[in-house]
């Protein structure tokens, strides 16, 4: 399981490696393997309906066990898979890369959305969080 302060090392972390980077203003959730929030903060700068996206990206990750990069990979290969999936968890779902799920010892614990600037450096952000905190990421 990922504990409060465990999530909040994941987000201070990738928020400290968006300024290192040089990111936009990022918002960042972490989520459990339930898909419920465990904790969420978003930058000074970043627009307000951002929690949606970060949330998505992560609850599609931990929902369907494959991180944002897998999700938009099948997306385009097979888009009427991804608009059924999306049917199916309410349109909660965001397949893009910045949804990083949270592992240990191959067991998904949860996962990880980050949002504000390209998905690839929001996904980078998030795994430099996780490891932080003692998990591996799988982005």
């Amino acid at each position: 399981m990922i504990t409060l302060d465990q999530a909040r090392t994941i987000i201070s972390t990738a928020r400290a490696k968006g300024r290192e980077m040089e990111l936009k203003p990022l918002s960042v959730v972490v989520l459990d393997a339930g898909g419920h929030v465990l904790a969420f903060e978003r930058e000074d700068g970043a627009a307000p309906g951002r929690f949606e996206i970060a949330q998505g990206k992560a609850y599609g990750a931990v929902m369907l066990g494959m991180p944002g990069s897998a999700q938009m990979a099948r997306a385009e290969a097979q888009a009427y898979f991804m608009a059924a999936v999306n049917g199916v968890y309410g349109g909660k779902v965001v397949p893009v890369p910045g949804g990083v799920l949270v592992m240990r010892d191959g067991v998904v614990l949860g996962a990880v959305g980050v949002t504000g600037d390209t998905s690839d450096n929001d996904a980078e952000a998030a795994v430099a969080g996780i490891e932080a905190a003692g998990f591996d990421a799988l982005a």
